[in-house]
């Protein structure tokens, strides 16, 4: 039966609605108030933007072509249920390309909460700093950072497909409310940018083939092929968790800690369809990664405390089995991760390029009493040396959590400022910010 006037008139109003609402969806930098400091990096800002109104655009076009078809002569020889069923995948492909705008709105309102905002915008500046190789191995998205419930941080990666079509501008990672503001955040937010990192470097599909290779019997003796199956299942992890050491240090497997502490019956669980190792040996890869490439006595204190806290007994023979020979497994683990040589580094390790070297505990230590007797050096320094910093010296018990607390709100925002202050610089005659008595307006 063909479509009615009555049918069609309908169905075009019901267009018409979505055309409508589509048009209150204005971009962000019309309706998001926050103070300078906490506004987004404007490469991130430029690409959400222009993703959200190339994605209005094709809402825009979709709507208008099903009105043209409504009106057109192909409708008067369709039924109304055609007519209805074409409208329905409209506005089903609407609904969702709103999604994306739902999302980054998001990100975006919390940039107008007092001291959060500056402070995430500060978090920007570390996740930059955090996935920034020296050696054009890659170009990195921008990164934004935000705020939500629960215990562990999570990552939208750039690059990868939205809701409703086309592919993400940034990277955005959800930080948790209860890590602000302690060093303990590096180790959530490092790792997050660390899964951004190995995407690309392509370092997942780099291991996958070596891996698989310890299995059919290429490696370490005595090591069973279902330890190295497991350590494939696990590697996305594994290498987010090598990034965020490499970068921070303790502090990333004392975050870790704070994260997987959990009742004994989550901690111990060996899940294989699972990506996340089971967290007694996740923390006790942390510190086997930690020791190879952190030589210290601290990496022993740490996995004795974890002990401590997580003893094996009681736990059923088969499960403590495959504990023990994962443990087993950790030196020719760590030290394969550590010499592993993706295609994309072009013939150097990650420890290579990441300079390692330059954040061994010791001078950390020594960086830390040098900045106590000078704060500005503290300032001048990259954001994630900072939290390496200041998270040993947590560690070794010469800062206290409160010292710390405050240090770390003093330095998102000083980066917070300065990001921004930078690039009004760049952007026209604003010398006089570059006047040593702005340089610690915040100190």
């Amino acid at each position: 039966m063909a479509i009615s006037s009555y049918a069609r008139w309908m169905l075009a109003q019901e267009a018409r609605s979505l055309l409508t609402r589509l048009r209150r969806v204005r971009p962000f930098v019309l309706i998001e108030p926050m103070v300078p400091a906490a506004a987004l990096p404007p490469s991130a800002q430029t690409a959400i933007e222009a993703h959200l109104a190339q994605g209005r655009r094709g809402l825009h076009g979709m709507v208008t072509a099903f009105l043209a078809w409504l009106q057109g002569p192909a409708a008067r020889h369709a039924s109304a249920a055609e007519a209805q069923r074409r409208f329905t995948f409209l506005r089903l492909k609407f609904n969702a390309g709103l999604t994306q705008f739902d999302l980054f709105n998001d990100v975006i309102t919390q940039r107008s909460e007092h001291k959060n905002g500056t402070w995430l915008s500060g978090l920007d500046v570390v996740s930059a700093d955090a996935l920034a190789l020296p050696g054009s191995y890659y170009r990195a998205p921008p990164v934004i950072c935000y705020l939500d419930r629960g215990p562990g941080a999570a990552i939208r990666r750039a690059r990868t497909r939205l809701p409703g079509g086309g592919d993400n501008p940034v990277a955005i990672v959800r930080v948790p409310r209860e890590r602000m503001v302690g060093s303990s955040i590096a180790s959530s937010l490092i790792h997050e940018v660390g899964h951004q990192g190995a995407a690309l470097l392509d370092l997942v599909n780099s291991l996958r083939p070596v891996l698989q290779s310890m299995q059919r019997g290429g490696g370490s003796q005595g090591t069973p092929a279902h330890v190295w199956r497991l350590w494939e299942r696990w590697i996305s992890e594994v290498v987010a968790d090598l990034w965020s050491l490499a970068r921070v240090g303790v502090v990333a497997t004392m975050g870790l800690i704070g994260v997987v502490s959990l009742p004994r019956v989550f901690v111990f669980r060996v899940n294989p369809d699972d990506p996340h190792p089971a967290p007694w040996i996740r923390v006790k890869l942390s510190c086997a990664l930690g020791e190879h490439l952190f030589p210290h006595p601290q990496w022993r204190r740490v996995a004795a405390l974890w002990e401590s806290f997580y003893p094996l007994t009681g736990l059923p023979p088969s499960q403590r089995r495959v504990l023990l020979q994962l443990e087993d497994s950790l030196p020719a683990f760590a030290a394969l991760l550590a010499r592993h040589r993706p295609a994309l580094l072009r013939g150097r390790t990650l420890p290579d390029v990441m300079a390692v070297r330059a954040r061994q505990p010791r001078r950390l230590a020594c960086l830390f009493r040098q900045w106590s007797r000078t704060p500005q050096k503290m300032y001048d320094a990259a954001p994630s040396l900072a939290f390496a910093v200041l998270g040993q010296a947590r560690a070794d018990g010469r800062l206290s959590p409160e010292d710390e607390s405050v240090l770390l709100g003093r330095l998102l925002t000083h980066w917070a400022l300065r990001s921004t202050l930078d690039l009004t610089a760049l952007c026209g005659d604003v010398a006089q910010y570059r006047r040593p008595e702005y340089r610690s307006t915040i100190l």
